[in-house]
């Protein structure tokens, strides 16, 4: 009887466990959004649906990096800082990495090999060819919508112009408050350098209505899509959100639509990832 027991422990643990790896929820770093059509008022957005997905709940830190990649590119150090000067092929290849890591199917296929010939940028020298692995479970960039939907609130949105809120410091670090002391004015980078602005660590501020933070601020966050509009398959820019601590406060906005190459690389470019439901 007690190795019986014994023995149904276990399995309930495995179990468990597996379910856990396959539907990441909340106790995870992930965040279940629920689809429908987009709420927030302010969105870039209409007559559009979005399907249930998972998000991460915080930006994807250094140490997450380091874990899967094995050396740290960030500019400012901190195991808990958001991971930064990663450019849009770089974290493609780290949720392939971290997929595998996790025994999940990886969601892209990169061909280093074979020349984009979607991507129009006359100075993006690698243009790898990455296209979906579809029905995979494994992570990947958010697409446009997605991001936007999530940062918006999804179906809890109280339509605020920036993610959770209407007052920028409430829940986004930016230009003005992201070093020593708060500054005024019109945007001056010696000011900002001099005034030690940087990145900050995840999670300070206070999360959306979802329970998602620094979807506005602290870094820009790259996106599976081109730039060039809302429905493009090609374009020489990937779509990058959220702004970040050198931004200013537009760029906060969850509408704002930021670009940038995909071998791109800056002090306040990272990412979030996601997964299908």
């Amino acid at each position: 009887m007690r190795k019986l027991l014994i023995f149904l422990l276990i399995a309930i643990t495995v179990v468990v466990s597996a379910c856990s790896q396959e539907n990441p929820g909340k106790n995870d770093n992930f965040v279940l959004v629920q689809g429908g059509p987009f709420m927030n008022t302010k969105s870039n957005y209409k007559n559009v649906t979005i399907s249930n997905f998972y998000i991460g709940k915080y930006e994807v830190t250094q140490k997450e990096w380091v874990e899967v990649m094995g050396s740290n590119p960030s500019e400012f150090k901190g195991d808990n800082f958001p991971v930064e000067m990663v450019s849009w092929y770089d974290v493609v290849e780290y949720c392939n990495k971290r997929s595998t890591k996790e025994g999940l199917e990886p969601y892209y296929n990169i061909d280093k090999n074979k020349e984009d010939t979607n991507n129009k940028s006359d100075n993006d020298n690698i243009k790898w060819t990455v296209t979906i692995n579809e029905g995979a479970n494994g992570y990947r960039l958010p697409t446009e919508a997605e991001w936007e939907y999530a940062a918006g609130g999804g179906q809890m949105s109280k339509s605020y112009t920036y993610s959770g809120s209407n007052n920028t410091d409430e829940v986004a670090w930016y230009w003005k408050n992201a070093g020593d002391k708060s500054l005024s004015g019109e945007w001056n980078w010696p000011i900002i350098e001099n005034n030690n602005t940087k990145t900050k660590s995840i999670g300070i501020k206070k999360p959306n209505e979802l329970g998602l933070y620094d979807m506005s601020g602290n870094v820009r966050e790259w996106c599976w899509n081109w730039y060039e509009d809302l429905d493009s398959n090609s374009g020489s820019f990937r779509v990058v959100k959220g702004g970040g601590w050198i931004g200013k406060v537009t760029n906060s906005e969850i509408s704002f639509r930021g670009k940038f190459e995909a071998n791109g690389i800056g002090p306040d470019q990272g990412f979030r990832v996601s997964r299908g439901e």
